[in-house]
């Protein structure tokens, strides 16, 4: 007998008809946008301000980026007399101050980058590893509450703390030395600048990292004690990973401001004695622009100055993304 299956021979037309085959999920109907407004209207109607707020002081400013390339009068058309080309970037590119004035602006970037980026990282690894609930309420709060400070109030505490009759100053002689005049010295500055940047700032940036390692799952800890690590190898292999992802957002954000760094504390804070290492692109420009009235200079300064933080948050979201895998977009 052959081992082939049988094979039916009747005629098709009499043949019994194939089971029919199980109904599967119905698709999914995709809703337009025009639904997904109507239907969640509340919760996008939360949108509404803060796009105009973005679009009428973020957008709608970029239109005046124009006059860079144009000259521009005062009284006159808004967008510019004439055109001008590049004029006014080859005259700040052989301007000897602007070079003074962008070499400050990469050191004072690159210290407070240097500081004010892992100190909150250190607070927030050690606030939690501390288990008295009210002295870590206590820590947190004395922290981050210089961040709602106004930046007037800031700059006239470290005035008044480090001037020659300052509580600095009354502390230095008491130990038999003599007044300093912080604020009038270059060689002061930076560091005044950094301390002050740091002391309102690490709060807030901790309070960002110890919501972040809430996250973390507690059964990881537990299988890295069972496997024998201690306190420091569970920090490194299994709490700095857990928050890498916050750590690698806040930094490229923090590299995207590199240039525009603090330009409302040195303004209050530097005179012409500190202009040495106090002077950056954004108060150059702005003494450039309001009190020199040489608008469109400013603006090619201004200009210069977006581009060269645009290509370095773009920089750095694309290295983040290749060598750690996370990024902004």
């Amino acid at each position: 007998m052959s081992g082939r299956s049988p094979v039916d021979s009747r005629p098709a037309s009499r043949r019994a008809p194939p089971p029919p085959a199980a109904p599967g999920p119905a698709p999914r109907r995709r809703r337009s946008w025009r639904q997904a407004v109507r239907r969640d209207w509340q919760l996008y109607s939360l949108a509404v301000l803060p796009l105009l707020f973005f679009l009428v002081f973020r957008y709608l400013p970029m239109a005046g980026n124009v006059i860079a390339f144009r000259r521009f009068e005062p009284g006159g058309s808004v967008f510019g007399e004439y055109w001008v080309g590049l004029r006014y970037f080859r005259m700040f590119l052989a301007d000897p101050t602007f070079w003074e004035v962008f070499t400050n602006t990469l050191v004072l970037g690159a210290l407070t980058l240097l500081f004010c980026f892992p100190l909150p990282i250190v607070l927030a690894l050690l606030l939690n590893e501390v288990r008295v609930r009210r002295l870590k309420r206590f820590v947190q709060s004395v922290s981050y509450l210089p961040h709602f400070l106004s930046i007037v109030i800031v700059a006239a505490m470290v005035m008044q703390l480090l001037s020659v009759d300052g509580t600095v100053n009354q502390i230095v002689r008491g130990l038999g030395g003599e007044a300093v005049p912080f604020l009038q010295r270059p060689e002061w500055f930076r560091a005044v600048y950094v301390s002050s940047e740091v002391w309102q700032t690490v709060g807030w940036g901790t309070i960002l990292y110890l919501a972040a390692l809430t996250g973390i799952d507690d059964d990881l800890y537990e299988a890295a004690r069972i496997d024998g690590a201690g306190r420091w190898r569970q920090t490194w292999h299994v709490t700095l990973p857990g928050i890498r992802p916050t750590m690698v957002t806040l930094l490229i954000l923090n590299i995207g401001a590199f240039m525009a760094v603090g330009f409302e504390k040195i303004l209050l804070l530097y005179n012409p004695l500190t202009y040495p290492t106090a002077d950056v692109l954004s108060t150059y420009l702005y003494r450039m622009g309001f009190e020199s009235s040489n608008f469109s200079y400013a603006a090619a300064i201004g200009l210069f100055e977006a581009v060269i933080g645009l290509v370095l948050v773009l920089t750095a979201n694309t290295i983040s993304r290749r060598t750690v895998g996370t990024s902004l977009w």
